[in-house]
């Protein structure tokens, strides 16, 4: 498959110049509700377009318009086709399956060359309340992985009358810069190797470069999910995501930043102290832990388990990796459905 360069990608996808206020540093909620009912895709094929906050953002949206929203959040290095199977069993459950690309991937662009592509931990999960707020959601479940764990913690834990119930991979991954700077154990330093890679500018050449960049892409891959027997079809789906303007600028900071190598914008630094000090969830919340992910803390969740004080279960997927939506989307979407139950 030929990827086309970013410049290109760029001008496909459009790139709007209007700027627009973002939520308060104290992180109170403070967001407004338009009607925006958005239209139903009819496949992962049609992606859908709306302005949020700082973004255009790319989603798909499967499911009756009036359905439980449930928002599906992918990862690094992934996008949106991790709940290409997910998305539409919750849409046969009749709930409102909406899939965005995080900034940085897929469609999802800036509405201004000028604002900083800020990808720490806090803009990040604005941007889905942006989303939220530009639906007209007040309230969704929501489910991820990666990235996508770390993002639905923080709004659970900091706005949680927006989220009806959890489900996250490898449980509490809220970043404190300041516990960050501690070494751990050598084979999970070794198990981070392109954190480091990236906080180097050898590692920002290497990203940046098509063929490098999809290579690590793929590499990290086959590390994460040793199980999975994914074809190149399949990833090369996926890697077209990477094509956008802004992810290499995006993913550096985002990793440069949790590493204290970066600095934020100074407008959530209180933001960012309140998720410093890991604010209990008290949502309803199921944890997965896949067993078969070198990320996977010891302890079948133990170690994760007092930040989660509301109504609570924990799975774990034996022979699963990091990618779990994708690669057990049945049970993903059973963990999903139960959680909203709790």
């Amino acid at each position: 498959m030929t990827m086309m360069d970013r410049r290109t990608f760029a001008k496909a996808v459009g790139l709007a110049a209007t700027t627009t206020a973002g939520l308060a540093a104290t992180g109170e909620a403070a967001y407004a509700r338009p009607v925006r009912p958005g239209r139903a895709s009819t496949s992962f094929a049609d992606v859908q377009q709306i302005d949020a906050g700082e973004l255009d953002v790319g989603y798909v949206d499967l499911g009756p318009r009036d359905g439980q929203p449930v928002i599906l959040l992918h990862g690094w290095p992934y996008d949106i086709h991790s709940y290409a199977e997910v998305a539409p069993i919750l849409a046969r459950r009749g709930y409102r399956a909406l899939v965005p690309y995080f900034r940085g991937f897929g469609t999802t662009t800036f509405r201004s060359p000028d604002t900083f592509r800020n990808a720490q931990q806090s803009r990040v999960a604005l941007d889905i309340t942006d989303f939220m707020d530009a639906l007209g959601i007040d309230r969704a479940v929501i489910a991820g992985y990666d990235w996508g764990s770390r993002t639905g913690d923080i709004i659970a834990a900091i706005w949680p009358r927006r989220v009806k119930a959890l489900v996250s991979v490898t449980g509490y991954l809220i970043t404190n810069r300041e516990a960050q700077r501690n070494p751990i154990a050598a084979a999970s330093e070794w198990a981070w190797w392109y954190q480091y890679y990236f906080a180097t500018e050898r590692g920002a050449k290497g990203l940046a470069d098509p063929t490098i960049g999809t290579d690590l892409a793929r590499l990290v891959w086959r590390f994460n999910s040793p199980t999975w027997a994914f074809d190149e079809a399949t990833f090369f789906r996926t890697a077209a995501a990477f094509e956008n303007p802004d992810y290499v600028d995006v993913v550096l900071h985002n990793y440069r930043w949790r590493l204290g190598l970066a600095d934020g914008a100074r407008r959530y630094d209180a933001l960012e102290r309140k998720l410093a000090a890991a604010p209990p969830i008290t949502v309803p919340t199921i944890t997965i832990d896949p067993a078969a992910d070198p990320f996977t803390p010891p302890g079948d969740g133990a170690g994760y388990r007092h930040h989660f004080t509301g109504p609570y279960e924990h799975r774990t997927f034996s022979g699963i990796g990091h990618n779990v939506p994708q690669e057990a989307p049945d049970d993903f979407a059973r963990a999903v459905l139960d959680a909203d139950r709790l």
